[in-house]
């Protein structure tokens, strides 16, 4: 990019004129998260209007809330440059405002096994036992089996049913064609509140793990009564030879420190922005190695097997409540097969990989690979949280903010 402008435009969504975007910044001026609304060149400070992000969509309409605040100039107050913002967080420069992940107190819910691709390869992992090195060998004998077939049948159908006898019969039948073809979606928390990392940032890969990959993924936010209101990108950091072991590594494989990224902003719905617009999403993936190494990828939402609306229905109801709602990762068609190195033995990061999460409607979240046991630590937790938010409320009336 030849300029700062022009690297924060290419983060943002091609249409940014027409949409509403709200996220977090970490302030250094009062040393903590502040929430924003970024309008053009400007990032607008929120705090006055909510002090958190949950408590923002929790209004009974988000965006006329936001929409009605940046008229307001004593709501909204123009603090940041958006360019100056976007380039210190892509440059990892935490001694300048930076934007964080865009949600906070929510729960860091994902969905998994939702499109037949990346279903076949969890199948894989699994008859693997987490060597990639067996990975071809076993791709080629599960897609025999399968004949291509089951990319057509609907998930908790009598045509599943079905396809689960005859492969229970061939000896094939795996606990993730339950969670793919069955009738209950895969539902697991991926990380911590106020865990995840935004734009810019570190994602880790702990030492323990040598077959992983990212996993390019569109998040749904969702408020405490199951309204899904916006949306952002996410990845969500997978270790393929720990699952691949046994899935009750689940825990091990996907929650570890920087393993769950989201960003840049969350889009929030309006009426040219909606959810149907998303059941067609093309969600584009990059990786560039150090090595000079380079991959691309291409999540299709619209292969997805499962409707939102089952998938939100899934983790959201009389049998489980989220009073300061949810961000729902919606799983992935992205399963990566290209030899890295070795022939047969697939891909699977170096640490220094930059990896490029992109969509036409919601903008680019890029970050760098690293180690997750030399990442900067978690800190910044509810505690901390709430002591900031307890701070500035003690703060002269407008002095918080207006720098």
């Amino acid at each position: 990019m030849s300029s700062v402008a022009d690297l924060a435009a290419s983060v943002l969504p091609e249409d940014v004129g027409q949409a509403l975007l709200v996220g977090r910044v970490w302030d250094v001026e009062t040393g903590g998260p502040r929430v924003v609304a970024v309008s053009g060149s400007e990032v607008f400070d929120l705090q006055r209007v909510a002090g958190t992000v949950s408590e923002l969509l929790e209004l009974p309409d988000p965006a006329a809330a936001v929409r009605a605040a940046l008229l307001d100039q004593d709501l909204a107050v123009p603090r940041w440059v958006t360019s100056d913002v976007v380039n210190a967080s892509l440059e990892g420069d935490t001694a300048r405002p930076h934007l964080l992940a865009p949600v906070d107190l929510q729960v860091i819910k994902a969905c998994g096994v939702t499109f037949v691709d990346s279903m076949i390869e969890r199948v894989i992992e699994e008859r693997c036992a987490g060597d990639a090195g067996r990975a071809a060998e076993m791709r080629e004998l599960v897609g025999k089996a399968l004949g291509g077939s089951i990319g057509a049948v609907r998930p908790g159908s009598a045509e599943a049913a079905e396809a689960k006898r005859v492969l229970i019969d061939e000896g094939l039948w795996s606990q993730y064609l339950e969670v793919g073809i069955g009738p209950d979606p895969e539902v697991f928390t991926k990380a911590p509140v106020l865990s995840s990392v935004g734009l810019g940032a570190g994602i880790g890969i702990p030492a323990f793990s040598s077959w992983n990959n990212p996993e390019p993924e569109l998040v749904l936010v969702v408020t405490s009564r199951g309204e899904v209101v916006g949306a952002t990108l996410g990845n969500d950091v997978n270790l393929r030879d720990v699952e691949g072991r046994s899935a009750l590594l689940l825990g091990k494989a996907k929650d570890n420190n920087a393993s769950s990224a989201l960003g840049p902003l969350i889009r929030l719905f309006d009426g040219a922005f909606t959810l149907d617009t998303l059941r067609e999403e093309e969600i584009l993936l990059g990786v560039e190695g150090p090595d000079g190494y380079r991959l691309e990828g291409r999540n299709t939402v619209a292969r997805i097997s499962r409707p939102f609306e089952e998938l939100v229905a899934a983790t959201h109801g009389r049998h489980h409540q989220y009073p300061d709602g949810f961000a729902l990762f919606t799983g992935t068609l992205f399963a990566p097969t290209q030899d890295r190195d070795e022939p047969g033995q697939g891909f699977t990061h170096k640490h220094g990989d930059v990896v490029t999460i992109r969509s036409r409607h919601l903008g680019a979240l890029i970050n760098r690979v690293g180690a997750s046991e030399e990442l900067p630590e978690w800190t910044f937790g509810l505690r901390q949280l709430f002591g900031y938010l307890e701070g500035q409320r003690l703060l002269p009336a407008g002095s918080a903010g207006r720098s």
